[in-house]
């Protein structure tokens, strides 16, 4: 099984050079390669897939900035949206599988239950229409493929919640953390574990092509979470955290994007359909915290 990844050095790219490994050779391309893996380069993007015909393309590449996204439209439109499409129908002429990673952000974010693969999408912000319309050029197409969406993706690698918090703790007297946003942190390590066990299972049985949602088990808000890393901080390390945490609201934390209230995913579709369990979210955070206390 040849495989070609794109965004190989961001959070899922780095944990899939990881779990792909065992599954045969990954071609892995980020923006720099001396092969094309720029996403914004739609027709040596094309070029690329074409010269190395690989048996699976994994597109863990976004433009993921999402206030910056409300001024460059066309910029995250390219990447999220034009690139995805160029993918599939590339994938589609050489008989390739796509995996796609999308996003909660392409929901509303009203009401408190998970939402489920088929809930109707309306995005708040740039960066989830550019995402939702990267999905429907990728469901367009006549290319077999699966979409994966999470929400609240962490990784060890670079800068994610639980490093800034650690970090804030330790310079401010009160740190202010949004309590009515809820969602489910996941590590991109579970995402690039799950991605490999689906292509492990594909290659021994046909896969429908299908959106599934991918997140870990359970919900928290912002402020609990930060809760969470602060005390696992104070038990488990010599960490001189001494800030007062108090929570906030999504009005009083305005941002140039709208975020959604509720992240919630239901992952219900995705454990049926490939017998598989996921963990609690605080099991992954845990794990994280260890590594970088």
């Amino acid at each position: 099984m040849k495989i070609l990844l794109l965004g190989k050095n961001g959070q899922v790219g780095w944990e899939l050079q990881r779990s792909l490994a065992p599954l045969g050779p990954v071609i892995a391309l980020d923006r720099s390669s001396p092969t094309c893996g720029d996403l914004t380069d739609l027709s040596g993007l094309a070029t690329t897939v074409r010269a190395i015909s690989p048996d699976v393309i994994i597109n863990a590449a976004a433009y993921t900035a999402v206030d910056r996204a409300e001024r460059e439209y066309d910029l995250a439109h390219k990447v999220n949206a034009l690139a995805p499409g160029v993918l599939a129908r590339e994938a589609a002429r050489i008989d390739a599988l796509l995996i796609h990673y999308s996003t909660d952000y392409v929901f509303d974010g009203t009401g408190s239950l998970p939402r489920t693969e088929d809930a109707p999408t309306s995005p708040l912000n740039v960066y989830g229409l550019t995402k939702l319309l990267g999905e429907e050029e990728v469901k367009s197409s006549s290319a077999r493929y699966v979409i994966l969406r999470t929400s609240w993706v962490y990784g060890a690698l670079g800068s994610n919640f639980a490093k800034t918090i650690l970090r804030l703790a330790e310079e401010k007297e009160e740190l202010r953390v949004i309590n009515d946003q809820f969602g489910a942190p996941t590590g991109a390590e579970l995402i690039a574990d799950v991605t490999a066990f689906i292509l492990h299972t594909s290659a021994n049985r046909s896969i429908s092509n299908g959106t599934y949602h991918l997140t870990a088990a359970g919900e928290v808000s912002w402020y609990e979470y930060a809760r969470f890393i602060i005390d696992y901080a104070r038990t488990n390390s010599d960490r001189r955290v001494t800030t007062q945490l108090n929570p906030t609201t999504t009005n009083e934390y305005p941002t140039e994007a709208l975020r959604p209230l509720n992240s919630r995913l239901n992952t219900q579709r995705l454990q049926k359909t490939f017998s598989l369990q996921l963990p609690h979210w605080q099991d992954g955070v845990s794990r994280l915290l260890t590594e970088i206390l």
